[in-house]
């Protein structure tokens, strides 16, 4: 195998490029936009699968004994590669898409490893120093879309369903309430009152179109308000009115996280081998210490039974929010890649 590894990692907005040195070293890092059915409305799912395929054999090295390593932002056979949905990429589709086989059929040449995203990044955040002598680790991206996965470190193994799939959180059902009343709101899957729906990257932007429709006269007046009425986009927005302590984003804030909170705290009840929860992805990165006080906040206003009372800091020293490039997925495909995963 070659020193050097070519790792893509494919979310529903870019693909990221990177060389991946056995040593855990990244290099020539770039970065385009991924071809999803938000940036070509008008392109079948066929024709998305085949810009995709075009992108990265076009992209992959031309050299004896190439591996590539990609990490892929969907739902995928675990086992097989085989890649069942991806929302952020490809909206409401679901039919079974044998990524490795169309890769492999225009670069015969390549050996090709696919994992998917969320897989990555747990893969690079578990080998860190500080986490290996933990019995199990969760990790969960919050970004476009979302999901989670855990692995046993004593085993080195990511348990999976007959599927292959383990941790597809962003399509659980969810509840949230926003200015005091419930809301539904329809996930990029297609169906209604997923978590992603309310918490993903898409989803919190239209929570805020939706808490500006009820809310008119106090959207108009915050600083949120404000910022994106003056052309500011609305994560830079987000971000601004919540350091500034702007009532309504922190309300915002608060509804997003609520669904996630749940999930977290349902996974810890079930498994207290879980010895650390490991927040990352664009949301997580982007809000930084705002997000992990929200989380907290309903963690600590509604904990585990008896746990929360008896140890009130139990949670709080599982739950970790990253920083960049802790939980990297390049890195994480450069790994699996060089582990021959998946078999």
């Amino acid at each position: 195998m070659s020193t050097a590894i070519t790792v893509f990692d494919v979310g529903g907005t870019h693909i990221r490029q990177a060389w991946w040195l056995r040593g855990g070293e990244l290099r020539a890092r770039t970065s385009r936009p991924s071809p999803s059915f938000k940036r070509f409305p008008g392109a079948t799912v066929s024709e998305l699968q085949d810009m995709m395929v075009r992108d990265l054999c076009d992209a992959a090295p031309e050299t004896p004994d190439a591996v590539v390593g990609i990490s892929f932002g969907a739902a995928l056979d675990h086992r097989s590669g085989i890649v069942y949905a991806s929302a952020p990429l490809w909206g409401e589709h679901s039919a079974p898409y044998d990524l490795r086989a169309a890769l492999a059929s225009r670069r015969r040449d390549v050996r090709w490893h696919i994992v998917n995203d969320v897989t990555a990044a747990l893969l690079h955040a578990a080998a860190a120093s500080s986490r290996r002598g933990h019995r199990k680790v969760l990790l969960a991206t919050i970004s476009t879309g979302i999901a989670c996965r855990v692995i046993d470190q004593r085993q080195g193994r990511i348990p999976v369903d007959g599927c292959g799939l383990q941790g597809e959180i962003g399509h659980l059902p969810a509840n949230t309430e926003l200015a005091g009343r419930p809301i539904e709101l329809e996930c990029d899957c297609g169906k209604t009152g997923h978590v992603a729906a309310y918490a993903s990257g898409p989803g919190i932007a239209r929570m805020a179109q939706a808490l500006k429709r009820r809310e008119p006269g106090r959207w108009a007046a915050s600083r949120l308000g404000l910022l994106t009425a003056d052309g500011t986009d609305f994560e830079a927005s987000l971000r601004r009115a919540l350091d500034e302590q702007d009532d309504l984003a922190v309300e915002l804030l608060d509804a997003v996280t609520a669904p996630v909170a749940a999930v977290l705290r349902t996974a810890l009840c079930l498994d207290p081998e879980i010895d650390e929860a490991v927040l990352t992805g664009g949301v997580v990165h982007g809000l930084a210490q705002h997000y992990q006080r929200a989380l907290m906040g309903h963690l600590t206003r509604q904990g585990l039974y008896l746990t929360s009372d008896r140890t009130p800091d139990w949670l709080e020293q599982r739950i970790t929010v990253t920083g960049p490039g802790e939980a990297d997925s390049l890195a994480g495909a450069g790994i699996a890649a060089c582990a021959g995963v998946p078999a």
